[in-house]
């Protein structure tokens, strides 16, 4: 028998983590008045750390400006992308040995 995974929202982490950050609960208070262990909230609070610093998480934002930032990001990525195949598509239409085919 297999245990289902439990999943959380950005904003249930976010609120989870800011009670230790914030409000002054310990860890262990906090993980076991919400129900998660705590080495999961530990992991939480260190990343809403992190992301009140300005670093952008590896994984999933919990606050709504990292995930803005990641959604640019990859915006960005595959904006550059698109150029290089079309720098590299320009050039061979360009090139000599396609003008020699026409």
């Amino acid at each position: 028998m297999t245990r289902k995974r439990r999943t959380f929202t950005p904003e249930f982490k976010q609120e989870a983590a800011s009670l230790v950050l914030d409000q002054g609960y310990s860890i262990t208070q906090a993980s076991t008045s919400l129900g998660v262990v705590e080495s999961v909230l530990r992991k939480w609070v260190k990343q809403l750390a992190e992301e009140r610093q300005g670093v952008t998480p590896k994984g999933k934002a919990m606050t709504p400006e990292q995930r803005r930032i990641q959604e640019l990001e990859e915006r960005c990525r595959r904006l550059e992308m698109e150029k290089s195949i079309l720098k590299k598509a320009t050039a061979l239409l360009m090139s000599d040995d396609w003008k020699r085919t026409r």
